[in-house]
């Protein structure tokens, strides 16, 4: 069974230096029928104004991935790490027992656009930790290219729960094949253009989640880029 959130529908705010848009409830904005989808918790598209970010805030027992799509983002935390991110980059942080951060884009002239997602993670009061991957555009072309996963395999971010997290680009007509093992399920999130997933058409921003499903055939209509959760 497949269920399509569209982009329209989910939650919007702008606050002139952010423009940001939630797949699920997040801050201000709440429906009770989009919690999340399994241990997925936040999907948020942010747009940030050039000279203009986050400022230092807190989090705690969250797995946070960070996907930039256009721009660069600057990330400072209270564990010592200070790094630039930029597209094909993954930032994975596990707040854990607590950390602070900030974000931050320096450009002078160009915004920054990034997906910031949460992930529940399987225990509490891990110890916070960091990472940064690249994973270069032609790893993902015609391919769903793991990019975080419980136990790091292939190169990938570590993230503390049972999910497999994969980045995907597709021309028009090109098309990928993924199995859902019984008992998994699957969010996909367009991030860029156009893909059609076991024959529903999904736009940018728009996301799907299939439960029940054994096979997920993904066709992009046009040059598109995609995320893939696979979550127990």
């Amino acid at each position: 069974m497949l269920r399509i959130r569209k982009a329209s529908e989910r939650g919007h705010a702008d606050h002139g230096w952010l423009n940001t848009y939630h797949t699920f409830s997040f801050a201000g904005y709440y429906d009770q029928r989009h919690m999340g989808f399994r241990e997925l918790r936040v999907i948020n598209e942010d747009r940030v104004q050039p000279k203009a970010g986050f400022p230092t805030h807190p989090h705690r027992d969250m797995e946070i991935v960070t996907y930039v799509l256009e721009g660069a983002l600057e990330h400072k935390d209270s564990m010592g790490n200070g790094s630039v991110i930029r597209p094909g980059e993954v930032q994975r942080m596990s707040a854990g027992t607590g950390i602070t951060h900030s974000e931050f884009n320096h450009s002078g002239s160009e915004p920054v656009h990034f997906l910031q997602i949460w992930i529940v993670p399987e225990m509490d009061g891990v110890t916070p930790g960091y990472e940064q991957t690249l994973f270069p555009d032609e790893e993902k072309r015609k391919t769903l290219r793991l990019i975080a996963s419980r136990d790091g395999r292939n190169g990938s971010v570590i993230i503390h729960q049972d999910v497999n997290l994969y980045a995907a680009l597709l021309e028009q007509g090109e098309e990928i094949d993924h199995l859902l093992p019984a008992g998994r399920h699957a969010w996909l999130q367009v991030a860029r253009g156009s893909v059609e997933i076991n024959g529903n058409r999904l736009e940018q921003g728009d996301g799907a989640a299939a439960s029940d499903e054994n096979r997920l055939i993904v066709t992009g209509m046009e040059k598109s880029e995609l995320l893939l959760f696979d979550l127990a």
